[in-house]
């Protein structure tokens, strides 16, 4: 019984075990980190406003150490990259439009792979379709969120979506000293969406859209 009710639990809390797991090895890989940035290659450590997440994944760090930040940064990303996946995997399940639940579950498997191959030399095609991955999870949960009554949600997936945005905009535009910054920001906010989206909606607050998307029509007697 107490085993039945410990599988239940680690199912229910699973994408918060992970995401949990996954901050506190980042946060380890940063405290480990070498040093330098590619604004200041002798700087010492990282600094949250001058280091990119994808400076803990080199083999050596930017000033030429060796990078222990690594194997910690690696590990991470995969629970990230699997909270992430079964993030997906349970929205598909409490939206009744079967498209939009198919395309969730293929955004949770692929996604899977490509934010865990961020940490390899592929890092920079892999952020691009990741990011264009879970933009396009992201938009169809807020299409189906703004149907329903949970005001909160609405303001945050908006909110997420165009932080998104304006993050993908300096990464074209090359501004790097803001792009430090705005990566974290983006990173905490799309974490927190997850988490919020996760534990604070279920399948009841969809039942009033049809399969096909559109909203019910409730008529007064």
């Amino acid at each position: 019984m107490d085993n039945f009710i410990m599988k239940q639990m680690i199912k229910k809390y699973s994408v918060l075990i992970c995401v949990v797991i996954s901050v506190i090895l980042i946060v380890i890989a940063t405290l480990v980190y070498p040093g330098g940035s590619l604004l200041d290659k002798n700087s010492r450590g990282f600094h949250w406003s001058k280091n990119f997440i994808s400076n803990l994944f080199t083999a050596k760090a930017i000033n030429g150490s060796e990078n222990p930040s690594r194997i910690w940064a690696i590990i991470g990303m995969a629970f990230h990259s699997v909270g992430y996946g079964i993030f997906f995997f349970n929205m598909s399940k409490k939206i009744s439009a079967k498209h939009a639940a198919t395309i969730l579950q293929l955004i949770g498997a692929v996604n899977i792979l490509f934010c865990f191959l961020i940490v390899t030399p592929l890092h920079d095609k892999m952020v691009t379709l990741s990011s264009t991955l879970f933009l396009l999870g992201l938009f169809y949960i807020t299409v189906f969120i703004l149907k329903t009554k949970l005001t909160l949600l609405k303001f945050s997936c908006i909110i997420c979506l165009l932080i998104f945005y304006y993050t993908l905009y300096l990464y074209g535009a090359g501004n790097l000293g803001l792009l430090a910054i705005m990566q974290k920001v983006t990173f905490i906010c799309s974490m927190l969406l997850v988490l919020g989206l996760e534990y604070f909606t279920k399948q009841d607050d969809f039942k009033q859209i049809k399969p096909d998307g559109r909203k019910m029509q409730t008529t007064n007697r």
